[in-house]
Parts: C-alpha cells; structure tokens; sequence
C-alpha cells in the first residue's frame, strides 16, 4: 500500500529502556507514522511538476513478437503443400466443367473375335458334281467305256467307274443345273444337280436283237445329290449319288407393289417404244436410241409382230421408265415377252423427242 514497513521491535531495546529520572512514554503507533510518511510524499509530488505528455514525440512502432528465423527446409515442405493443394483444387475445377459441356461417355464394347472358318470351294464343287452328274445318267451300252472314262476324271483313283450301271439301255442327258452346296464335316460337302434327262426306247427287230429308236418319251428333270470331298488342293466325288424329286411349283410369290402409270406420257411416247422394237428384232437399233446409248440388236430369226401393251411410270425428269410387253414370231410360234425401257428427252432448237436410252428384259 505505499506505508512504511513497521520498525523493527527488537532494535533499539536499549532507546526503549526508560531512563531513570525520565518521564515514561507512550509506544510508537506504527499506523501513525505511515501516515504521516504518505503526506510527505503526496507534498512533495504536488510540488514537483508534471513529466511532458508523451504525445507530443513521436511514437515508435512497438513489435509486439520477436521473429525467428525459420529453417530452409520447414519453408519448403510449407510452400510446396500450399502449392500441391491449389494444383489439386484447380484440377477438380476443370474437369468438372469440362464434364458439363462434355460428358464422359462409357467405351463401346469390344466386338468379339470370331475366328473366320475357311470357306468350302462352292464353285469347284459345283463344276465337279455337274460334270459328274452329265456322265452318270447319261449311257449308252454301246459306249459303256467313254461314260467310265468320264466318271473316272472326277472319281478318286481306283474308284468303280461303273458306278452301279448294268451296261444296257440308253439315256441321253439334255441339261445340267448345281445348285446348292451343303458342307459337312471333314471338309466333305452334297453338291445339289438339277438334271434335264430323255430315256430312248428300246425296239426288237426280226431277229431278235433290242435296237434304241429316237425317244418317244417327255424329256423331264431330275434331282441328283451328289456327295464330295476336298482333298490335296482338289474336290472329288467320293461315292455313289442319290436321285431326288424336283417340286412340282415353285412357293407362291409375295405381294409387290404397284407401279403408278402416268397416261399421258404413256400415249406420248408409244410410238416411239413401237419404234425402237421393230428396229431391235432388224438389226438396227443406232438410229431410234438417244445419243450416247448402245443397245444390241436381236439375232437374226426373231421377227417383231406387235407392241401388246406399253406403260410409262409416273415421275418427272427428262429420265423416265415404263414397261413394254411385246410379241415376237420366233421358231413357228408366237411369244410375249416383258421389258423394262428407259426413256430419255431429246432437246434441240425446234422441238425435243423421247428416245430409248436403255432396255432389260423382265419386270424388275
């Protein structure tokens, strides 16, 4: 509190013994005396002036820490946190923009492997069981070895060219039509043959002896399936075949769409169409086609007799289509065929023309 510590009892016991003669006195109040040590000191502030105001100087930055030094390395591993971070955030940033405008799409899948299995030789068997086919249902028991020479070209080596014939009757074949392949196993295959065939007949003359006439009976087809083999770079029949039926009709065919016919084009350029045909069975067919066009005439013995029917396709364009039916004299008879003719105009400074550019037979 400021006071003056107490005096201490123990000193000055001597000063404290009365003396004899003196009059006793009354013991120090230490209380008393701080007292009046505080009044002094409260004078002689008062009377001592104030410090100047501190304001008036300058006041100096006061740096309330002490810095230190930090170590190389601590600065570092900071910097580098600090930098690994921004990287981390600024790369979230662009990928997730670029995911709104472009948005990552899941890989296609892989299309399997399939390992491609070595074709079967369709058109060598096919040419094979044909002349296969040629030989062994056309015989003639007075030519039993040129049919076995025939058969052994196609046959493996030490084969039975005789290929289950008796060596009697005749039969000549007409045509010969491969179809389908039917691969097996073992790279062996059944060639299918559509065969034209016409039996002779067989007569007795006076002395007993069978003699072929030319044939009285219908040429007809038959179906012949043919089993081969593929072997040393070759197809070979390797056995005996088997006759088949042929369908007596084909399957009924599927509804095609209707060609619209426009009538007045029609009308227009018929003579024309009329034209071109007769020129077409003559021979000469440059003078009735348009310019740049080239379409063979007809073989000789064909005579034009008619345009049955010709109807233009509907369209636009200087390029336009329609279907001809015709009637030709051919063989001492009469047959209607169908053909699809392409027109085109001709244009000059007077006046334009239609002129076929193209012809094919069929409906198509």
């Amino acid at each position: 509190m400021g006071l003056p510590e107490p005096a201490d009892p123990g000193k000055g016991k001597e000063a404290a013994v009365p003396r004899q003669g003196d009059a006793p006195q009354r013991p120090p109040n230490p209380w008393e005396s701080a007292g009046a040590a505080l009044k002094q000191q409260q004078a002689a502030s008062a009377a001592t002036p104030a410090p100047p105001s501190t304001s008036s100087r300058p006041s100096s930055p006061v740096t309330p820490w002490v810095p230190q030094d930090e170590r190389s390395g601590a600065v570092f591993a900071r910097r580098f946190g600090r930098g690994l971070l921004w990287f981390v955030l600024i790369l979230a940033a662009i990928t997730g923009v670029r995911s709104w405008f472009f948005p990552t799409q899941a890989p296609a899948p892989k299309a399997p492997t399939v390992k491609a299995a070595a074709t079967y030789p369709d058109a060598e068997a096919q040419a094979v069981a044909a002349r296969f086919a040629r030989a062994y249902l056309g015989w003639d028991d007075a030519k039993a070895a040129e049919r076995e020479q025939l058969l052994a070209s196609v046959l493996p080596a030490d084969s039975d060219t005789t290929m289950g014939w008796d060596g009697h009757g005749r039969q000549d074949v007409l045509a010969v039509q491969p179809g389908a392949v039917t691969p097996g196993k073992d790279h062996q295959a059944r060639v299918r043959v559509d065969v034209l065939i016409r039996p002779a007949a067989e007569e007795t003359d006076a002395k007993g002896k069978k003699k072929t006439t030319p044939a009285e009976e219908p040429a007809r087809w038959v179906g012949l399936d043919v089993p081969v083999v593929e072997t040393s770079g070759r197809v070979v029949v390797t056995g005996r075949p088997g006759l088949v039926g042929i369908p007596k009709s084909g399957p009924k065919a599927p509804d095609l769409p209707t060609v619209q016919t426009d009538a007045e084009l029609s009308t227009q350029t018929e003579p024309a169409v009329e034209k071109f045909f007769q020129a077409y069975a003559a021979g000469d067919t440059e003078a009735v086609t348009a310019p740049g066009a080239s379409v063979p005439a007809l073989p000789d013995g064909i005579e034009f007799k008619g345009l049955v029917t010709w109807s233009a396709d509907t369209g636009s364009g200087d390029d336009r289509t329609g279907t001809a039916r015709v009637s030709w004299s051919i063989g001492g008879a009469s047959i209607e065929q169908v053909y699809r003719v392409t027109l085109t105009r001709v244009s000059s400074p007077d006046a334009h023309r239609w002129q076929v550019a193209d012809v094919r037979g069929g409906s198509l």
